[in-house]
């Protein structure tokens, strides 16, 4: 598996963006999706970046680091967001070995903590996240938030093997 992030394969974008969308968007949001990963392709914007993780040329998952997940807390950052494996490749740790990429990648780019927001119990504290705290959503409703030490010795799904 490689994990591609798109401003360094621009021949993956139209997938890239279709792919996300697929995954994340509903039929009236394409363009929201279209519009802010054309837009993080600029090499002088740390954030936000979306990445890619193929096989063979294909496209089995995603992950993004964004500046914000669409929420209240608009003063964490980066958020892990948009990950997804593809059905038939679940069950290989997969999404772990994609969150420890995320983890490197924030920390390259000067990130001490890592956030994400997810109502999923007890998938992401496998991986050495932690409860953090509340948030709210556009809509009001309440959205749990965890966090992830980038430099932790904590689990990554970094070294797996398949």
């Amino acid at each position: 598996m490689e994990i591609v992030e798109l401003s360094q394969r621009p021949d993956l974008l139209e997938e890239g963006v279709d792919y996300f969308w697929r995954q994340w968007g509903n039929e009236i949001n394409f363009d929201f999706y279209n519009d802010c990963i054309r837009h993080s392709l600029r090499p002088e914007n740390p954030l936000p970046k979306f990445y890619l993780a193929l096989e063979d040329s294909a496209i089995i998952g995603s992950y993004a680091l964004l500046v914000n997940d669409i929420n209240s807390r608009q003063d964490l950052l980066p958020w892990f967001a948009c990950l997804y494996v593809a059905p038939e490749w679940r069950g290989r740790r997969l999404g772990f070995e994609l969150q420890g990429h995320a983890i490197q990648e924030a920390r390259q780019k000067g990130y001490s903590q890592l956030y994400l927001s997810s109502d999923l119990d007890n998938y992401y504290e496998k991986n050495g996240w932690r409860y953090f705290a509340q948030c709210y959503g556009p809509g009001g409703g309440e959205i749990k938030v965890y966090q992830r030490a980038t430099n932790s010795n904590e689990p990554s799904g970094e070294g797996i093997k398949r």
